[in-house]
């Protein structure tokens, strides 16, 4: 689902916007831009957005409104320094010189001082942490807002399909007397008036009726919308599991039509293929 949420703070001294957009995604699938102060905690980031969100695919941006203030110094590697120290007088006492190092000479020695221009900001979690699930609640808001309008759309679609559902019962009892009657009058124009065992043309026929009855599919149609129906009525993420039903409900209008021998069913089979291709299609934007 779409969304977009943003939300700044007070880090570090400093002030700090993160900004979360998300678009449809089958799976949770984060891409995370941070300042180079934030990056130690872009693992505990990416597992609370998985957290609230879930699923989609969601791009993080954060920057820095207002620097931190520098943190400059001066570290001393004073082990190395003695290290240093304790090779030069091997080497004086090798090669027999005079002289003893002063405070300039070790300090120009390499790495016994680092001097920091301000880039050592530390960032904590607990102070990113407010900012980020502020902006992640405003997406869920924004998703929220547009879950509930495509209910509503997946609703609508789901009465349609009770409604081409209703005109398939309806019609199917009497498509099976019109087939009933359409096989009498084919076994009496085969048999050109000889007498026929009506107990074994009653058999065929009702065997024949039984493999074109489809109310078996219709029942099981209506329990896959009533289940779509408390799906949605919900709370949870529902899309993946409405997918299931969508699926399902595919394979019994299939059924149906390959069954149905009658041309008012073929229409409405038709037509209710038609709405679901639409309802899976609403299901791309659905968490």
């Amino acid at each position: 689902m779409t969304g977009f949420g943003s939300a700044e703070g007070p880090v570090q001294g400093g002030r700090l916007r993160l900004e979360i957009r998300t678009v449809n995604h089958r799976y949770f699938n984060p891409a995370l831009k941070l300042p180079s102060e934030l990056a130690a905690l872009e693992g505990e980031l990416r597992e609370r957005l998985r957290q609230l969100l879930e699923r989609g695919h969601v791009a993080v941006t954060v920057r820095w409104l207002d620097a931190p203030p520098a943190q400059a110094g001066v570290s001393v590697d004073v082990d190395r320094a003695r290290l240093l120290l304790t090779g030069l007088k091997e080497l004086k006492r090798r090669l027999r010189l005079r002289g003893t190092p002063d405070l300039a000479f070790v300090a120009r020695l390499p790495d016994v001082l680092t001097v920091r221009n301000g880039d050592g900001v530390t960032v904590s979690w607990d102070e990113l942490r407010p900012v980020a699930e502020a902006a992640a609640g405003e997406v869920i808001a924004m998703r929220e807002r547009e879950g509930r309008a495509l209910g509503a759309d997946l609703a609508a679609r789901l009465a349609q399909l009770e409604r081409h559902v209703e005109a398939i019962a309806a019609r199917a009892p009497q498509r099976l007397v019109a087939e009933r009657d359409r096989l009498r009058r084919a076994v009496r124009e085969l048999t050109e008036g000889t007498a026929v065992d009506e107990q074994r043309l009653a058999l065929e026929i009702a065997l024949h009726a039984d493999r074109l009855d489809i109310s078996e599919e219709l029942v099981r149609f209506g329990a896959h919308v009533a289940a779509c129906r408390q799906a949605l009525a919900g709370t949870a993420a529902v899309g993946k599991q409405l997918g299931f039903l969508a699926q399902e409900m595919l394979r019994e209008v299939n059924t149906m039509g390959s069954k149905a021998q009658d041309a008012e069913i073929a229409r409405e089979v038709i037509a209710m293929k038609g709405e679901l291709e639409k309802f899976r299609e609403q299901l791309e934007n659905l968490e």
